[in-house]
């Protein structure tokens, strides 16, 4: 039962870290699992956790109760494929529940959405992050290993008709791979009135798909190819992730671009990522976290104590991330391991 006393003291020990950053976002990640293989996220053949390695759900959502008490506003379910996650339906439907959380949003590969996309909408997710990097079904297969693009549209479709507030596309671009798609994939997201954002190529994990350095395609290589087609105008709204969104005069369509590399954007994050099995890290590209998976386990129920712990590691968050393409990945860990 909520104690009002303790919410509002709570609330008033909002998460800052040293920089004066308030992390008011929280990306969990509910599984490493995923039923594809895409080339920039994961090896080809993985090893995925045991399963006492990987938090409960009724421990994520503790950790997210626990965040959302803390000042927290927005939960983004990742993975792996979050949709893969036994019982997921349950931790969303309680996760909507949770007073003080405005935002319960989820990021997928789309492949259940046919399945899942209604019962999401009802249980309180507002809005969808879709993966889909080419509209080739040959090529889809090859940056996927295992996904099968037919599944991924009728995915969209069936969360356009679910009616969340808003649907976006997420795509890497990388040269000589699907860089000749991106007027293609805009023309998509015009059609079916979506918005979408390019991603540079995050340098997490080895990989021996391709070389990053080579693949390296910037937002400002994708922008200026947009921009011979459509007028591009710079705007101020926020989804309150990195995305920088531009818009388009004869569409609703926001493009958005995510710029790990070429345009750093440390200095407003709000964010930090809890891991499947219980690791908080306080940066995307370094190693800071706090182990929070020991801590419900070794005092179950005790949410002083993780309130504080989660405090505690505010001040380890670092003030960015460096990444560099022309040398071996600082970070081993692949990003189905980090959380989408």
């Amino acid at each position: 039962m909520s104690n009002p006393v303790q919410d509002r003291e709570d609330k008033d020990r909002e998460l800052v870290d040293r920089f004066g950053r308030r992390v008011s976002y929280l990306r969990l990640s509910v599984t490493d699992r995923c039923d594809f293989r895409c080339v920039y996220c994961m090896a080809e053949e993985m090893k995925f956790l045991p399963k006492p390695q990987i938090l409960t759900l009724e421990e994520m959502y503790a950790v997210a109760r626990a965040f959302v008490d803390l000042g927290v506003e927005k939960i983004r379910l990742t993975g792996g494929e979050p949709l893969v996650r036994r019982g997921i339906l349950d931790l969303v439907a309680r996760l909507g529940e949770i007073p003080g959380l405005n935002q319960l949003v989820l990021t997928t590969n789309g492949s259940q959405l046919t399945k899942y996309a209604y019962d999401l909408k009802r249980f309180g997710v507002k809005r969808l992050n879709i993966s889909l990097d080419s509209l080739q079904p040959k090529r889809f297969k090859e940056l996927t290993r295992t996904g099968d693009l037919q599944q991924v549209l009728e995915g969209i479709e069936a969360a356009r008709e679910a009616g969340f507030q808003a649907i976006k596309i997420n795509a890497v671009v990388m040269r000589n791979r699907n860089e000749d798609e991106v007027l293609s994939l805009v023309e998509f997201a015009r059609e079916k009135r979506l918005d979408i954002s390019f991603i540079e190529e995050m340098p997490l994990g080895v990989i021996s798909e391709h070389s990053r350095a080579e693949a390296f395609m910037s937002s400002a290589d994708i922008r200026q190819q947009i921009g011979k087609e459509y007028s591009l105008a710079p705007t101020l709204e926020s989804s309150g992730g990195p995305s920088r969104y531009y818009s388009m005069p004869d569409s609703k369509t926001r493009i958005g671009f995510i710029s790990p590399h070429s345009h750093n954007f440390c200095h407003l994050c709000n964010r930090v990522r809890l891991t499947a099995e219980g690791r908080l890290l306080l940066c995307l590209g370094n190693e800071h976290s706090k182990d929070l998976r020991k801590v419900i386990r070794a005092h179950p129920g005790d949410d002083a104590i993780l309130k504080q712990q989660i405090i505690d590691a505010m001040h380890i968050k670092p003030e960015r991330h460096h990444f560099e393409l022309d040398q071996e990945p600082q970070i081993v860990r692949f990003m189905n391991m980090t959380g989408g």
